[in-house]
């Protein structure tokens, strides 16, 4: 499992659940993604593709990211800060608003449901399709972006990597973390159908 001091070390990598007010609901929202959409870690610029979430006795009230000790190859080095930036965009479950499924929405700033909301799969498939080659929409996630909305709904916030800003990493890896965070993305279309 883990200890203290491999938190320590990336405390990015275990999620405060204490401001839930249901627990369970924002565990079995969150356990959505743990396959689908990778995991950012600004403090060690690292982005997780192949991890578990771990909801451990021992650190009550907190999800804890592991990313997978034998698959090294499946982590990507030297993401800056800079290149990955919050969306403004939620995926929010259909129940909060009587419908079925996952949904894309907006939070206005005082932290109401925006106007529209999606469908999940037509809303980030319709942005994917609208960004230039040079400048793709690729989501992933990071610690705070899951929260809570109207005392009860967890919602998730999207932060997105912006290749072009990812000095540190050659064109292939550019290219593979591209193509990784589109394959995982597309395996949450396929669970949504």
């Amino acid at each position: 499992m883990t200890d203290q001091a491999d938190l320590s070390q990336n405390p990015d990598l275990a999620w405060d659940l204490d401001d839930f007010t249901d627990r369970d609901r924002a565990m079995d929202f969150v356990m959505q993604f743990e396959s689908t959409l990778c995991v950012y870690s600004p403090s060690v610029e690292q982005l997780y593709t192949n991890y578990n979430m771990f909801f451990p006795k021992e650190f009550e009230r907190k999800m804890v990211i592991l990313p997978d000790p034998n698959a090294f190859h499946d982590t990507f080095f030297y993401i800056a800060p800079e290149a990955v930036v919050a969306t403004g965009l939620y995926v929010i479950p259909g129940e909060l608003i009587e419908k079925d499924g996952l949904y894309l929405a907006n939070v206005k700033e005082d932290r109401t449901l925006g106007d529209r909301q999606i469908p999940f799969m037509v809303g980030m498939r319709a942005i994917m399709a609208n960004r230039p080659p040079d400048d793709p929409f690729l989501p992933v996630l990071a610690k705070g972006d899951l929260r809570e909305f109207d005392d009860s709904w967890p919602v998730m916030h999207l932060h997105r990597v912006k290749p072009k800003v990812l000095a540190e990493i050659s064109e292939l890896d550019r290219s593979s973390l591209g193509s990784v965070i589109s394959e995982k993305l597309n395996s949450l279309f396929v669970s949504q159908q």
